[in-house]
């Protein structure tokens, strides 16, 4: 989502063998790992995701649909090397309540007014 409310379409991540560019494989980057500095050679940036809602898989393969509450969206970081950009949703542990579905979980941010 941009400053001024217009989305753009971005990659995401590095999600199947033998993608190009020189990111990190899988769409998803936990906050600690942002946090230590780990995302810094891709110079993230955060942004937003607008969604509805979200799906996330359980040990079963079974689709869970999460709804995500009004003025929510999901935290993203923007990765960029070399002129080419990936986005990869950024995780955190999961609330108590969903841990049966998955260990991570997109982090939820509300959106400014």
């Amino acid at each position: 989502m941009l400053r001024h409310g217009g989305v753009t379409w971005v990659t995401w991540g590095r999600r199947k063998k033998g993608d190009s560019g020189k990111f990190p494989n899988g769409g998803w980057a936990r906050i600690d790992s942002i946090k230590s500095g780990k995302w810094k050679p891709w110079h993230p940036r955060p942004v937003l995701i607008p969604a509805e809602n979200f799906m996330e898989k359980d040990s079963d393969g079974q689709s869970h649909w999460i709804t995500l509450a009004s003025g929510m969206a999901i935290q993203a970081l923007l990765a960029e090397r070399k002129g080419e950009h990936r986005v990869y949703v950024v995780t955190v542990d999961t609330p108590p309540e969903s841990q049966w579905i998955h260990n991570r979980w997109p982090r939820l941010v509300r959106l400014r007014a």
